[in-house]
């Protein structure tokens, strides 16, 4: 497609609007050439702060508009869509609309585009996203290599249209389809969410389930799941787990048998049985990415299709077939149905993968573990990884050998400084909502008159700053190696004359820190995985001698348990005056060294609507993989973790065992196992995890 002429763009609507603008604004090949709304005061100020025209009259348009995303309510849900995208067309502007759309309006839309020389196109918009388009892409290859057997669908009912939709380009066609009703509910059942009919679609046996319950002023935020299809050969079951991702791929399981019908395990044809159970295809992301990158990405797929059937010039009507069988067996597929049960039901409580698998060893790699083997999850930045700190300790160079005698190596300062510019931009939200407020509460009732609170791999000291509101009376030394970082922290505390009062900013780094005999409380937020083994144990033995009685240690736990390769994933985008940052993410084995992962980070700037970065920054770190059970292990210490919010890096706070002597009070175990910080481990007392809040 000729993308040098721009292709220029009006939106309709700033609701679902406003992913159609950030789908022409970021594409290539097109220009956002203004709003067209209502004229609410919010419709104007969203035109005005990404610089665009804002109309409320399709008669006071410019010339100039090539085609309209009409991402107005048509008359089947009570708006005016349909009859502003007829007057669009009779401006000669080519018109793109978002479904739904009935089937007599639909017909009349293609008419009237034939009649006025335009291009006219129907949005079903959900078999443009990515994990469908993999669905649809794979079900084509599948259906190429073996009969489908059976199709099974899940739907919310006010998303049926496009999952016909889904199902038609997943089968490579429509017919023949026909359906029977649905079996009537038995009276005494009371309310039911779904109903279920079968029928035939594509000469395959279809088996459709529809959450047939509605709440009309808020449909999708009530639908107890999206899209859900699977397609089964006799070579096994293609799954779209959800609209969003991932895909699954289950082999058939087939396992020979001897004369006396016993399985065969071994030997000649059983090389099958080494097939995985269910692979999956793809990462999910969270609902945020869905919005920030998803939508967007799959609109402008949509408007290529537009773009190119205007370079065509086509018949509308001729071309726009397909679209009405689709529209057709959504009509039929409703007037079965009936009505949807009218609902209005109160807010929906979403839970976290943790609130259902609560213990870590439970999660398998390749689950959906938010902040463990899935890029875009919602904590600012697993490759700090933590919510504050850079945690540079050891990062670059090999560390160094066993043993206490052995000379300190210099900290590695060039990780994290190239992307310190950036890191307040996604992690200040997060250490307001997580860390922070859990932080806060623990250190509600501590008693830190035995020493400071030492943030160690303070970051740009958003933590370190966050303790000092929560406990106006406690002294801080912040530990911060890298340049950059700590020259935003340097510049925190600088600014501000409490902080000034009461933080130390030191360049030292883990696991040689210079620590004062006493200390209350220490944090490790984004640290322990930049040590190897050696260090973690330099450190834990350095803690416990400094840690008062009835002192703790903060640890977040960012869950690499081991080794992942994680592609490379936009993570978050954020702007700032006329500047678009962009975050991405991606982790690989380290090459060099087994059992270490080597985790790069990239943010790029745009300026204004511009597609190509004006600058990219890169960084790259290694992160050795470790869990709960080993910071235990390895500490010697009681832990429990700590209630936050749904999706964030768990936290864990330990504390020494109640028989624990101090360590500082005299040698109540031989010296070589307390005594400095050289060799030898202290005694483990009995451990106790507890894998809940309290």
């Amino acid at each position: 497609m000729n993308t040098s002429t721009p292709f220029r763009v009006l939106v309709c609507g700033t609701n679902f609007g406003r992913f159609y603008a950030e789908a022409a604004r970021r594409r290539p090949g097109y220009a956002l050439a203004g709003v067209l709304s209502r004229g609410s005061a919010a419709s104007r100020a969203y035109a005005e702060r990404i610089g665009v025209p804002h109309y409320t009259d399709a008669d006071a348009l410019p010339a100039d508009i090539d085609a309209a995303c009409v991402a107005v309510g048509s008359s089947i849900s009570g708006g005016r869509g349909t009859e502003l995208a007829r007057a669009l067309m009779d401006r000669g502007i080519h018109v793109l609309q978002e479904h739904p759309v009935h089937l007599t309006e639909l017909t009349d839309n293609l008419r009237h585009a034939r009649r006025r020389g335009v291009q006219y196109r129907l949005n079903t918009h959900y078999p443009h996203v990515a994990p469908v388009r993999d669905f649809i892409d794979a079900a084509r290859r599948l259906a190429a290599r073996q009969r489908p057997l059976f199709v099974d669908a899940a739907t919310p009912v006010h998303l049926m249209h496009p999952l016909v939709d889904i199902l038609g380009r997943a089968m490579g066609t429509l017919r023949p389809w026909r359906f029977a009703d649905p079996a009537p509910l038995p009276a005494d059942f009371g309310p039911q969410p779904f109903r279920s009919l079968h029928g035939v679609f594509a000469g395959a046996p279809l088996t459709l389930r529809v959450h047939h319950q509605l709440d009309p002023a808020d449909r999708d935020n009530h639908a107890l799941h999206w899209h859900r299809i699977s397609l089964g050969t006799e070579g096994g079951v293609l799954t779209l787990a959800d609209t969003h991702g991932p895909v699954l791929w289950s082999p058939r399981l087939h396992i020979g048998r001897d004369a006396d019908r016993r399985f065969v395990l071994d030997g000649p044809g059983t090389g099958r049985l080494g097939l995985g159970t269910t692979a999956v295809v793809g990462s999910t992301g969270t609902f945020r990415t869905v919005f920030s990158d998803l939508w967007p990405e799959a609109i402008g797929s949509a408007l290529d299709g537009l773009r190119e059937a205007v370079a065509d010039g086509g018949d509308p009507l001729r071309a726009g077939q397909y679209d009405l069988a689709v529209c057709r067996i959504w009509t039929d597929l409703a007037a079965r149905l009936g009505p949807p049960e009218i609902v209005r039901p109160a807010t929906p409580r979403p839970l976290a993968v943790s609130d259902v698998f609560p213990a870590p060893e439970r999660i398998r790699p390749g689950t959906d573990r938010p902040d463990v083997h899935r890029p875009g999850t919602d904590r600012p930045g697993m490759h700090r990884p933590g919510t504050h700190g850079s945690g540079t300790h050891r990062a670059g160079p090999d560390p160094a050998p066993a043993g206490a005698d052995a000379p300190p190596a210099p900290a590695d300062t060039s990780p994290y400084t190239p992307s310190a510019e950036f890191f307040d931009l996604v992690a200040a939200e997060h250490t307001a909502t997580a860390s922070a407020p859990a932080i806060a509460a623990l250190l509600a009732d501590a008693d830190l008159s035995t020493g400071p609170v030492v943030d160690i791999g303070a970051g740009t000291g958003l933590l370190t700053e966050a303790v000092a509101r929560a406990r106006p009376d406690a002294e801080i030394l912040a530990c911060e190696p890298a340049v950059g970082m700590r020259a935003v922290l340097t510049s925190r505390v600088f600014s501000d004359p409490d902080l000034r009062s009461r933080v130390t900013v030191t360049a030292d780094a883990a696991p040689d820190l210079d620590l004062p005999d006493r200390i209350s409380v220490a944090l490790l937020c984004g640290v322990l995985g930049h040590l190897d083994a050696d260090g973690r144990a330099r450190l834990w033995r350095r803690l416990n001698r400094r840690l008062a009685p009835g002192g703790f240690v903060v640890v977040e736990l960012m869950q690499f348990e081991e080794v992942s390769t994680l592609p490379e994933t936009r993570l978050a985008t954020a702007t700032a005056g006329r500047h678009r940052y962009e975050w991405s993410f991606a982790a690989a084995p380290d090459e060099a060294r087994d059992g270490v992962m080597r985790l790069h980070s990239t943010w790029r700037v745009y300026r204004d609507n511009a597609t190509q970065p004006e600058r990219a920054v890169h960084d790259s770190y290694r992160w050795l993989p470790f869990g709960l059970k080993d910071v235990v292990a390895e500490s010697g210490m009681t832990a429990r973790t700590l209630p936050t919010r749904p999706g964030a890096p768990p936290l864990a706070v330990l504390t020494r065992a109640a028989d624990a002597p101090d360590p500082a009070r005299g040698p109540a175990l031989p010296k070589a196992r307390t005594g400095s910080d050289g060799p030898g481990t202290p005694s483990a007392p009995t451990l106790f995890v507890s894998t809940t809040d309290g």
